[in-house]
């Protein structure tokens, strides 16, 4: 039996798309190629350039395709969480079968009753998160494959997105000849990958995915996604700042802003982290002037983030956690902590290949997919396995015999020498 699962996640941010192959061998994950592509087709709430978007993602699966030797078919794909509604319910079922045991074939039972619940007309259903089971009085967060009972209660999570904002991003991959294999809401995968749901059991988890031209908050509480807001904020706001004053393009801006900008020092050098040419003249900013120009955006980024957390802060012990491309910034945390009097940290992925905060949503995509595997039963890999297993034996093949024929000239190269 192949244990080799090899599946594709895609996410689409408000200025790039990030597509990651990965697989998963013997429950190890490892990253097979991961594709950034810079597009300007999205923003927090809707698609403005659906063509620009199709295009970006047709041109990162090419890559990959031209890298590991097979297309990519399907994907897993993250929808922003704009507008996203919970609904929680309890779902049972009578445990039908033949040794009275619970199954999962009963737990699928209680999914789909549950996916009957009718949703307003503005929203989609993406998820359907099993949170606890129940049999026998006996709740537990674990499967109960095999325990006998009557009947089986499934506490579950519908999670919704905003309907136009989750058919547009869907049309855009099929037109660029994918498939969707699953949905699942950014904030929900980036909790995933950070493994938040176990850190919320006993306190408040506050995630903060801060983007180019937002930031979206995520409320973890009891070990579930509970809430999702989105404020229209983020890393780009003080990247036009620093274009204003210094011409810089944005890209270049925000690149400087993540990882020269020490925001918790007090003191910031005069040497230049940045030098130009502009109109055969050179130029250049010091770190101290780059946190002076940013210094009253990150302020005011700083105090509505303490105004929109506040409330959450009073209802009892919490953490927050900053990700997403602002999850790079230094020192963003320090500050932020400062006003908030509780513990804020950033995460960035120890995965080797994934290693940047900004892809954090799109490696929890994977996580997501396969602890819902037992209970879809959908286990198709998103590449053409044969393709992609010919591929790298060939080129195994062809690196051994290029060592080889190597090494034989070399040792005939020898005895030539003795002739």
């Amino acid at each position: 039996m192949n244990k080799k699962q090899i599946f594709a996640a895609i996410e689409v941010t408000d200025h790039e798309i990030h597509l990651i192959v990965g697989e998963f061998f013997n429950t190890r994950f490892n990253i097979i190629k991961v594709e950034r592509v810079p597009v300007r087709g999205l923003t927090y709430d809707h698609v403005t350039d659906p063509e620009a978007i199709t295009k970006a993602i047709r041109k990162a699966a090419d890559n990959v395709e031209n890298l590991v030797g097979a297309a990519v078919q399907k994907v897993i794909l993250a929808i922003p969480s704009y507008n996203m509604e919970r609904k929680s319910l309890k779902s049972t079922v009578p445990v039908t079968g033949i040794d009275g045991t619970v199954t999962i074939e009963d737990v699928r039972k209680a999914v789909r009753k549950a996916r009957k619940y009718q949703l307003d007309d503005a929203h989609a259903l993406i998820q359907t998160v099993c949170v606890r089971y129940t049999v026998n009085g006996i709740t537990s967060r674990r499967i109960p494959l095999n325990e006998k009972a009557n009947a089986l209660t499934v506490e579950i999570d519908l999670l919704a997105a905003d309907k136009q904002l989750a058919y547009d991003l869907v049309s855009c991959v099929e037109k660029s000849g994918l498939q969707v294999m699953s949905i699942y809401l950014d904030i929900y995968a980036a909790a995933k990958e950070a493994a938040l749901f176990e850190q919320a059991v006993n306190q408040n988890v506050i995630l903060l995915k801060l983007e180019r031209d937002s930031t979206t908050l995520g409320l973890l509480s009891h070990g579930k996604l509970a809430t999702c807001m989105i404020h229209p904020a983020g890393i780009g706001d003080l990247a036009k700042a620093v274009h204003t004053q210094y011409g810089l393009q944005e890209d270049v801006a925000c690149e400087l802003i993540k990882y020269s900008a020490k925001l918790d020092e007090d003191s910031h050098s005069d040497y230049p982290i940045h030098i130009w040419s502009e109109h055969d003249k050179a130029r250049k900013i010091s770190e101290k002037e780059l946190c002076t120009c940013i210094q009253a955006g990150v302020e005011k980024w700083l105090g509505e983030m303490e105004q929109l957390c506040s409330p959450i802060l009073q209802a009892g012990p919490t953490v927050v956690i900053i990700t997403g491309e602002g999850g790079e910034m230094q020192g963003l945390n320090v500050e932020l902590q400062r006003r908030l009097g509780c513990e804020v940290r950033n995460y960035i992925p120890e995965t080797l290949g994934g290693r940047n905060a900004g892809l954090t949503a799109c490696l929890g995509l994977f996580y997501a997919y396969q602890d819902n595997l037992p209970i879809s039963g959908n286990a198709d890999s998103s590449i053409d396995l044969d393709a992609f297993m010919k591929s790298v034996s060939y080129r195994d093949k062809e690196k051994s015999e290029n060592q080889e024929d190597t090494f034989t000239k070399k040792l005939m190269g020898l005895f030539d020498g003795h002739k």
